[in-house]
């Protein structure tokens, strides 16, 4: 269920409000195709072989392939009407908890903590967590900023 919220102006009012996001697959794939576009070819990620018979049983998505699925995975929990654009302002305390095995399915679980109005619009300060079923312990904790711009 997402957080909807009639206008920017009301933002800080969700303070406190929690969306959960749906399930979504991480194959190897998509950690083949990351490790292209970075050229970060770690055995731990691309050589299920020899993954096999390390420390996490399988092939893992990179830290950073996962932190960059946020936003997808956050896409839709918070709707905000009136408004020209909602931008990337930044995240602060990113940590990576835990591995996501190749097949694991992740979701977002974010958590409104701030909304600050400013003269370029308000920033949005959500704690986002990413979750794996059935798993114990979050992917990924980070506090996400965003910048939401009103429609003129």
């Amino acid at each position: 269920m997402s957080i909807e919220i009639a206008s920017p102006e009301q933002l800080p009012e969700a303070v406190g409000r929690s969306a959960t996001g749906e399930w979504f697959a991480v194959e190897q794939d998509r950690i083949d195709r990351f490790a292209e576009v970075t050229e970060d070819h770690q055995w731990i990620h691309t050589d299920p072989v020899q993954a096999a018979a390390g420390p996490f049983g399988a092939t893992v998505a990179h830290g950073y392939l996962t932190l960059s699925l946020l936003p997808r995975l956050v896409a839709g929990l918070v709707e905000v009407k009136g408004v020209s654009m909602i931008v990337n302002y930044g995240l602060d305390r990113v940590r990576f908890v835990t591995p996501v095995s190749v097949g694991s399915r992740v979701r977002a679980h974010t958590t409104i903590v701030s909304a600050e109005p400013g003269s370029r619009g308000t920033r949005l300060t959500s704690d986002v967590e990413v979750q794996v079923e059935g798993g114990d312990r979050p992917a990924i904790v980070a506090r996400s900023i965003s910048l939401v711009v009103p429609s003129p």
